[in-house]
Parts: structure tokens; C-alpha cells; sequence
């Protein structure tokens, strides 16, 4: 019974980890795309808009997504070495942390939306 027991722990362990694993990934992923976003938007507004305002805030959002970009795939480099070396059991301390990254990854999302509507907006005084 305690080995049938033991089982259930670690495959429940290994699957929380997969799981986080898997988030983290889409996390990065989804930064990345933000990160090349950014790149158009530059352009964009080189060619159209011309404020340095926004110029500066493009960099300012670039630069805060690929370091956290960086702490993301530092965070997932981790969990894949606790999931193949690890016998730490996931806990409490373990999903805090886990969800303060999944916060931190949710407030640059809001950020990008928001950046995203100034900037249509400032394109909607161009016209045809």
C-alpha cells in the first residue's frame, strides 16, 4: 500500500510540473510574439506616427518583455531539471511561486493591451 502511495505522489508531482512546464512554454511563446509586435509597431510608427513618446514606449515595453522573457525560460529550464533529476514534492511553496509568475505574465499581457489601444488609437487620426 505505501508503494501504490508513493506512486500516486510522485505521478501527481510529475504531472503538476508537466503541466507548469507546458504553461511556462506558451508563456514564452506568446512573449515572443509580443517582441516581434513590437517590431511592426516600430516601424509603424517611424513611418507614420513619428512621436517619441511613443518611440520610447515601445522600447520601454520591448526591453520589459524580453527580460521577463528571459526569467521565463530561466523558470522553465527548472522545472524541466525538477522534473527529470527532482524529488522535491510540489506544494504550497511551490505553486506560489508559480503564481506569482503566472501574474507577472498576466500584468505584461494587460500592458500590451493597453499599449496596443493607445497606439490604434493614435493611428485613428490618420486618414486616407
Amino acid at each position: 500500500m505505501n508503494t501504490a502511495t508513493a506512486y500516486k505522489i510522485e505521478s501527481h508531482r510529475r504531472l503538476c510540473l508537466i503541466k507548469d512546464y507546458k504553461e511556462v512554454n506558451h508563456w514564452i511563446g506568446t512573449l515572443e510574439l509580443a517582441v516581434n509586435e513590437f517590431q511592426h509597431f516600430s516601424l509603424i510608427e517611424k513611418q507614420l506616427i513619428k512621436n517619441i513618446e511613443t518611440s520610447n514606449t515601445m522600447l520601454t515595453l520591448r526591453r520589459k518583455f524580453t527580460l521577463n522573457m528571459a526569467s521565463f525560460c530561466k523558470y522553465e529550464q527548472e522545472i524541466k531539471t525538477e522534473i527529470e533529476y527532482g524529488k522535491t514534492e510540489y506544494n504550497d511553496s511551490r505553486a506560489k511561486v508559480y503564481e506569482i509568475k503566472r501574474l507577472q505574465f498576466v500584468q505584461l499581457i494587460r500592458e500590451l493591451h493597453d499599449f496596443r489601444i493607445k497606439f490604434y488609437t493614435l493611428l485613428e487620426r490618420y486618414k486616407r
